[in-house]
């Protein structure tokens, strides 16, 4: 924190009033508070992710207002704008039904204005390629073996294979990754902005709107969310439509099961949370009814593709499953 406050008072030639860590104590970026601004200091264990999201965030702000402004570098420490306190993951909770939906509809526009900015720097000759390798992709398919725990294993009718060819994908667009609603913001202009851009890279493109979708606590039903991507598609995203929602639909369906592998390992070590404390430090979605909206979403979106359709009787089951943990108030806490 010495490290960091120093480093602030020199970059900015006034003293820090008070720091405080809207994320919780355990994450990298606290809240400087000078006498008339606030700023958001960011000092990650690997220097070269804080100089690469800097790097990001000043070609992004180029062409693009929906990422927050960086305010400079020094040695390991970035400062950036302070994009605002309301946390989307907290703030859509708050509203009724068609303030959510704008809410949602705003989150969709604004990865694809980021993303279409991406595309007018030299981000793609630049960035790393995510997910390049196969054996990262057949770490993302082995997730099923999670639904293996609520039926009979893993149908024969499902073709590994196919699965595998439609994840490997080239890089060719620029995506945020980790586009769960806690790191969105809305400042005080009411404008929503995305940040924590360390994971940055290229791939599709619409794994930004997996992990969206995919973030347990996202209160909007996939059914709806489809209809928002639909409503904002951004044409010169270089793919048609159809094929999009596709490649979408079998990413999500793993996706989910990663993050349900997630939430079970969790609920195994610290038992059931509070659904506020996980919406106010973004912390994995460990509540049953979490549990069960990331399974209602791995069961539409596997329907939606022949590859993923054998994987929808497993989701089926598994949220029938938290749905009866919820009823009786069950542990999953491991004695």
């Amino acid at each position: 924190m010495t490290r960091i406050v120093d480093a602030a008072e020199e970059h900015f030639g006034r003293p820090v009033m008070k720091v405080t860590a809207p994320g919780g104590e355990g994450r990298s970026s606290f809240r400087l508070h000078f006498e008339n601004m606030d700023v958001i200091a960011t000092l990650r264990p690997n220097f070269r992710r804080t100089h690469l999201e800097a790097f990001v965030l000043e070609r992004l702000r180029t062409y693009c207002d929906d990422v927050p402004e960086c305010l400079g570098v020094v040695g390991e420490v970035m400062f950036q704008a302070d994009v605002g306190r309301r946390r989307l993951n907290q703030e859509i909770v708050q509203h009724d039904a068609a303030k959510q939906m704008d809410l949602a509809a705003e989150a969709v526009a604004t990865i694809f204005r980021f993303q279409s900015a991406a595309r007018k720097t030299d981000l793609n000759k630049m960035m790393p390629h995510l997910g390049a390798n196969q054996g990262w992709v057949n770490g993302l398919v082995d997730g099923i073996e999670t639904l293996e725990l609520y039926g009979s294993g893993v149908p024969k009718q499902f073709d590994r294979v196919a699965a595998c060819e439609r994840l490997t994908q080239p890089g060719r667009q620029f995506v945020k990754w980790d586009c769960r609603s806690g790191n969105a913001a809305i400042g005080r202009d009411e404008k929503m902005r995305w940040f924590d851009f360390e994971y940055s890279g290229m791939r599709h493109g619409a794994e930004d709107f997996a992990w969206l979708i995919g973030d347990e606590a996202w209160p909007i039903s996939p059914e709806k969310m489809v209809d928002v991507i639909i409503e904002q598609f951004d044409p010169e995203c270089g793919y048609e439509i159809a094929d999009y929602l596709d490649y979408l639909s079998v990413y999500l369906t793993f996706h989910s099961t990663q993050r349900l592998k997630l939430i079970l390992n969790e609920a195994q070590k610290r038992g059931w949370l509070s659904k506020e404390r996980v919406r106010k430090y973004d912390d994995a979605g460990v509540h049953p009814e979490f549990a069960a909206q990331i399974c209602d979403v791995g069961r539409y979106f596997s329907a939606q593709s022949k590859i993923t359709a054998p994987l929808t009787q497993g989701f089926e089951a598994a949220k029938s499953s938290f749905q009866e943990i919820l009823k009786e108030g069950r542990s999953l806490k491991s004695a």
